[in-house]
């Protein structure tokens, strides 16, 4: 494990971070993709696949009501924060893009902006309908009692998320992969990063010369010899010290 050493960003020009199940596990939150999340529990594996929309559609929406209820309920922690300080402590010819795997809405609530939403989030709805123009929005209803139906054409509506069997958004997937075209600084929080295509985000970062740092709560099996630096603990303790963020700061709704 590398020695702890706050980043000094005035050295960096395209800073690309990629967060994942690990940032959000202190904000009491079940994360929704990776090992732990609740898309790994036997009991609710079923309605985080996308054949549970036809199979169960009653059962479905019910899990994701709660889902979005607890997401709801949850607090950005130190992790979250500290991401948003940097992002508006920079230069106007810095550029910061956050890519996540959650889809918690966290991130947003901390204060972050420029933020790429791989998997989408629980908090916004959509037509299962391909071919609807109805366009996602956001919203917090909780749908136990009923099935929402589209007011356009009357199908279904579900969380604008990226179920297991979808395919990632194509237009979040091209943002990703040009943010990482002029990347000088990677760091990857939370997440081991060998799912693709996030396996493929640190690679490109080295190619193109980025200094790259991992932060994660155990070692990745096997490791990925394209993270040159290493830090293992809780998001929420290393983050404030590497981000050199380690005031307590109130949190942006």
């Amino acid at each position: 494990m590398s020695e702890l050493i706050s980043i000094d960003f005035s050295r960096y020009t395209n800073i690309v971070v990629l967060t994942g199940a690990g940032i959000s596990v202190a904000s009491g939150l079940p994360t929704f993709r990776g090992a732990g999340s609740i898309g790994e529990e036997s009991s609710t594996k079923k309605y985080t696949s996308v054949q549970a929309i036809e199979e169960d559609p009653a059962g479905f929406w019910h899990y994701f009501s709660h889902f979005r209820k607890t997401a709801s309920q949850a607090t950005p922690n130190a992790a979250h924060i500290a991401l948003a300080h940097v992002e508006h402590q920079l230069r106007t010819d810095q550029s910061f893009t956050l890519i996540t795997q959650n889809v918690d809405g966290l991130h947003q609530r901390a204060g972050s902006h420029n933020i790429i939403e791989l998997h989408g989030n629980v908090h916004r709805t959509r037509c299962t309908f391909s071919d609807c123009t109805l366009e996602p929005y956001s919203e917090e209803n909780l749908y136990t009692d009923s099935l929402p139906e589209c007011p356009l054409c009357g199908h279904l509506l579900r969380p604008d998320i990226v179920l297991f069997g979808e395919y990632l958004s194509a237009l979040a997937d091209w943002k990703s992969k040009r943010s990482l075209r002029e990347c000088d600084l990677f760091l990857a929080v939370g997440t081991s990063g060998l799912v693709f295509p996030a396996a493929n985000f640190v690679r490109s970062a080295a190619y193109v010369g980025a200094r790259t740092i991992i932060v994660n709560l155990e070692p990745i099996n096997p490791p990925n010899p394209y993270f040159q630096e290493e830090y293992l603990g809780r998001a929420e303790e290393i983050l404030p010290q590497l981000l050199g963020n380690t005031q307590d700061r109130e949190k942006t709704n």
